[in-house]
């Protein structure tokens, strides 16, 4: 436990590394000590050095494929499908990449697509991944190419829309596949194209999203090196690029708690044991968790009770409660902490009362974690792409990503791509995943530059650092 902060001291295993960065923000600044600024300037001169017509003859393919990028965007639009049900989508991305002459392999975690591009040179191993997936909201957004689509979402009959941008990731992924398809012999290594399905979490009782692809060896055969993705964000203006290193957005968690206490008439309560009433001393006592318990000067922690049944009847106590909520974490260490204090004050209140408690927790989502040295050596791609004043850091977000997954088993770097309505301040642009959630295409091209360059870029860092020995 660790009440008073000043004692807690995290983990210092290689897997969990990152806590310092989370926990003691002062050990970024001693790694940039550390990373002399001579290797700094041997990445910037190697950057300097990449053959620039490679870089004009990108910025040109992006542009003439925009409109392009855009229609398929709207078509992906206009015809979502929900995780684990991707079909259409995925025929679409794969008859696009086997025209481009790339290896396609399908039906990967159910419905994902895979793609890998061999260059003309060898070289390392770059994944890049785009989401699929659509969600079970309803559009409100005026545009003619809205969805009307509807499926089953856990037994029940939902409107779908892609109401987190999805679309527009694949949309620029198949665009980038295109301009790095067109420069094949130039490329010194492989590229792998992750399409994946599930992002928003696979259907009630099925597997599947990046910890499915993981699981099936999508970072495989061949064997990556490191990944990059994208995520299109309606409250950052278009042209513009966030990052964040290290722990970027948040684990997310699932948790149970069912409370049984003793059946008894509205009327007399003290003949029974009320679990409704200890239901709500436990949503305020997990509310102290988090301002009580957790250092949150150093790193964020939300826990959030979003369902709560009980009864069937005013004049009856019922004899069960059961509540469903999340946690969301930016770092393991306070994760595993949080988790045994819900339990604790869970059961602990529960007892009190004369009732018992019963709490699961589900691990659905690590942390987003960019790495460090990676960060360090692609940013200056992205500002060389974006203009230097367009690229900066982002907070740190308590929503979830499963991009994660990637990132437990290889290096990767995960940023943001503007994508806010024009003339429209961030206060009253729809947040993602609401029925409003509208996009501005114009960003498009920009995301096109910014993957396609961070592949030749590492391409060509890699390959010098390997041939130079160090």
């Amino acid at each position: 436990m660790f009440k008073n902060t000043a004692n807690f001291t995290p983990t210092s295993s290689a897997k969990d590394t990152f806590h310092l960065q989370t926990i003691k923000p002062q050990n970024y600044q001693m790694r940039k000590i550390i990373l002399s600024s001579a290797f700094l300037l041997f990445f910037s001169a190697l950057r300097a050095q990449n053959p620039a017509p490679l870089k004009v003859k990108v910025a040109q393919k992006a542009e003439s494929l925009e409109q392009k990028v855009i229609a398929w965007r709207r078509d992906f639009h206009q015809n979502p499908e929900l995780g684990n049900r991707e079909f259409k989508t995925g025929e679409k991305i794969a008859a696009h990449l086997r025209s481009l002459g790339i290896e396609v392999k399908t039906g990967v975690a159910k419905t994902g697509v895979v793609g890998i591009l061999k260059g003309g040179k060898p070289g390392p191993v770059i994944a890049l991944r785009a989401d699929m997936d659509g969600l079970p909201v309803k559009e409100r957004v005026d545009v003619p190419f809205a969805s009307k689509a509807t499926g089953e979402y856990n037994g029940q009959a939902v409107s779908i829309m892609h109401a987190c941008g999805h679309d527009s990731h694949v949309a620029i992924l198949m665009g980038t596949a295109e301009i790095l398809a067109s420069m094949k012999k130039d490329l010194k290594g492989t590229v792998k194209f992750i399409f994946q399905p599930a992002e928003e979490g696979a259907p009630e009782g099925e597997e599947g999203g990046a910890a499915l692809m993981v699981k099936e060896g999508v970072l495989e055969n061949p064997k990556v090196d490191v990944i990059f993705g994208l995520h299109i964000n309606a409250q950052t203006e278009v042209g513009k690029i966030r990052y964040k290193p290290g722990g970027t957005m948040a684990s997310s968690d699932w948790f149970k708690i069912k409370i049984k206490g003793k059946q008894a008439h509205g009327a007399t309560p003290w003949q029974g044991t009320d679990p409704i009433v200890t239901a709500s001393q436990i949503i305020m006592g997990l509310q102290t968790v988090v301002s009580r318990n957790a250092p949150l000067t150093e790193t964020p922690v939300v826990v959030t009770v979003g369902q709560i049944n009980g009864g069937v009847r005013s004049n009856i106590i019922p004899e069960e409660v059961n509540m469903n909520g999340t946690i969301r974490t930016l770092d393991p260490n306070v994760q595993d902490f949080v988790h045994e204090r819900i339990k604790s004050v869970t059961t602990n209140i529960a007892e009190s009362a004369g009732a018992t408690a019963d709490v699961s927790i589900t691990r659905m989502c690590p942390v987003t974690y960019n790495d460090i040295p990676l960060t360090e050596m692609m940013v200056p791609t992205l500002e060389a792409t974006a203009g230097k004043d367009n690229v900066s850091i982002t907070p740190a977000a308590t929503g979830a990503e499963d991009f994660s997954f990637y990132q437990q088993k290889v290096p990767g770097l995960f940023f943001f791509l503007g994508g806010a309505p024009k003339g429209k301040p961030a206060s009253e642009t729809a947040s993602h995943h609401t029925p409003d959630f509208y996009i501005d295409e114009s960003g498009f091209v920009l995301g096109m530059k910014a993957m396609t360059n961070l592949v030749i870029d590492y391409m060509e860092m890699k390959k010098e650092v390997n041939t130079s020995g160090k």
